[in-house]
């Protein structure tokens, strides 16, 4: 039985670009950004309501965001965009959100309430107890 010589591959003393990003988080898993400000949503339930708060600071909530509900999905969508310009020079700054979250069982869809204060917007959504929806079913024997 022959052995066949080993190959090694030289080291570079810089390391492959692959190895360098190997430790960060991939693309898709990062939070979003808005205008380099990371938003936070969290949601809760709370005495009988489904409360959805997103930080939006500094955004004017009548034009720039947008909450729609469809097939038990709400919605939360912003969009803010800015001009500076001074010394002859103009700069464009703007970013976007979205986020969707699925309502528990039971939200009542017509009486969703968005507030906004303070930078922060606050969904509320009426949830009703959910009755089971286990059935028992009949067994019939064939004769």
């Amino acid at each position: 039985m022959s052995k066949l010589p080993v190959q090694h591959r030289p080291r570079s003393f810089w390391p492959d670009l692959t190895e360098l990003f190997a430790g960060l988080p991939a693309w898709p898993s990062m939070h979003p950004v808005f205008d380099n400000h990371i938003i936070r949503v969290e949601d809760e339930m709370t005495e009988g309501n489904y409360q959805v708060r997103a930080e939006l600071p500094g955004i004017d909530v009548e034009k720039d965001v947008d909450i729609t509900v469809r097939d038990g999905v709400l919605t939360i969508k912003a969009e803010r965009s800015e001009k500076k310009e001074s010394n002859g020079r103009s700069e464009f700054s703007y970013g976007s959100f979205v986020r969707s979250v699925t309502l528990p069982p039971g939200a009542d869809e017509d009486s969703i309430k968005a507030a906004y204060d303070k930078g922060i917007l606050t969904v509320t959504v009426p949830v009703s107890e959910v009755k089971p929806a286990e059935k028992h079913v009949t067994i019939e024997s064939a004769k």
